[in-house]
C-alpha cells in the first residue's frame, strides 16, 4: 500500500486509536531498544537491568541503565504533532508503549501510557512523588533516603489494570486502529489487536511488515513520510 492510500484510510476514520511504539520517537532523537543503534546494543542482559529483580537486588546497576533512557530535551516530531492535530475534528486516542511522554508534549488529550512513564517518579520507602530531575540527580529520596524509581512497567511486573481497561475501551470504540513504529511482538500490548471492534479498519505503518493476519492495510517505510503527507492533507 502506498502513502496516499494509507493517508486516505486514516482520514476516513472518525474514531481513531493509534498504537505507538519506539519507532515513533526515533525522529525526536530517542533511540529504540533492539535496533543496531538501540539502547540494548552492547549491554549484557539488558532485560535483566530493566527488571524488578535488578531494581531490588542491584539498584545501582538498574539506576545506571535507566537514567540513560531519559531524554528531557527531546521534542515531539511530525508524528506526535499530526496525531494531536487530528483531534480538531476526530475522536483520537493514543495507546503508547513509549515512556517518554512526547505525546503529552504534543498535547494529545486521550493517552494511555501502557508501559508507564519515566516522568512519574516515586519513593519506594515513603511512596511520595519526586521529580524526574531529582531522580536523575540521585536515586535516593532526599526526604527519607529511600530508593526512587520511575513508574514504568519493568520485566517481571504486570500492566496496570486501569491502563489495560482503558486501552480495551478505546479499542472497542474505534472505527480505525493505526499501529505505528512498533514490531508489535511484545505482549500484552500486541494482544490489544484482539480487542478491536470487529468492524474497525486495522492499519500498520512500520519499517518492516508485521505479518499479522488481522492487519489488512500496511505501509512499509518511514512513518515520518506518511505523517508529513497526512499533515498537509489536514491543513488543506
Amino acid at each position: 500500500m502506498d502513502i496516499e492510500d494509507i493517508v486516505k484510510l486514516i482520514l476516513k476514520g472518525k474514531k481513531l486509536v493509534f498504537l505507538t511504539g519506539a519507532g515513533v520517537s526515533t525522529a525526536s532523537g530517542i533511540p529504540d531498544y533492539r535496533s543496531i543503534n538501540g539502547v540494548y546494543q552492547g549491554k549484557k542482559s539488558p532485560e535483566y537491568l530493566l527488571s524488578k529483580t535488578a531494581l531490588n537486588k542491584e539498584p545501582d546497576k538498574f539506576y545506571d541503565f535507566v537514567k540513560h533512557l531519559y531524554h528531557p530535551e527531546a521534542k515531539p516530531n511530525i508524528i506526535h504533532k499530526t496525531i494531536a492535530k487530528l483531534q480538531n475534528n476526530k475522536n483520537v486516542a493514543v495507546i503508547t508503549q513509549n515512556i517518554d511522554e512526547l505525546h503529552n508534549k504534543a498535547k494529545t488529550k486521550q493517552i494511555v501510557h501502557f508501559h508507564g512513564s519515566l516522568y512519574e517518579v516515586y519513593c519506594q520507602k515513603c511512596f511520595k512523588s519526586a521529580s524526574a530531575k531529582e531522580y536523575l540527580n540521585d536515586m535516593h529520596h532526599v526526604q527519607c533516603g529511600g530508593i526512587l524509581r520511575p513508574k514504568i512497567v519493568l520485566y517481571e511486573e504486570g500492566i496496570d489494570n486501569e491502563a489495560l481497561n482503558q486501552s480495551v475501551y478505546y479499542m472497542q470504540k474505534a472505527d480505525t486502529v493505526v499501529i505505528v513504529g512498533t514490531s508489535f511482538k511484545v505482549y500484552p500490548f500486541a494482544g490489544l489487536i484482539y480487542e478491536a471492534n470487529s468492524k474497525a479498519n486495522l492499519l500498520a505503518i512500520n519499517q518492516i511488515s508485521l505479518n499479522n493476519p488481522y492487519i489488512l492495510s500496511e505501509y512499509i517505510g518511514d512513518a515520518v513520510d506518511v505523517f508529513k503527507k497526512l499533515a498537509k492533507q489536514i491543513q488543506e
